[in-house]
């Protein structure tokens, strides 16, 4: 279910913006407990800045940590090289 970037994150969520095999992707994270959380969304409307959850999380010590964690993780599903 698509859902609008104004009714759910804030723009300090959005850490990275991937462009993979034709798509759009977000990396959003923030701070849980003493690390940081990580999951990635993928953009379906740019217009309306709609996206979807892809089902990847990540956590790590650092923001860098997750948010590089969920990219890996995201190549790997994709099967996309880094850059």
């Amino acid at each position: 279910m698509a859902s609008s970037f104004e009714n759910v994150i804030g723009t300090e969520h959005v850490s990275r913006q991937l462009e993979l095999k034709g798509h759009t992707y977000w990396i959003l994270s923030e701070p849980r407990d003493s690390g940081w959380q990580a999951w990635v969304v993928e953009l379906l409307d740019t217009s309306n800045q709609e996206f979807e959850s892809v089902g990847i999380e990540a956590s790590g010590n650092t923001r860098g940590e997750a948010d590089g964690a969920a990219e890996r993780k995201l190549r790997r599903l994709l099967g996309a090289l880094p850059d």
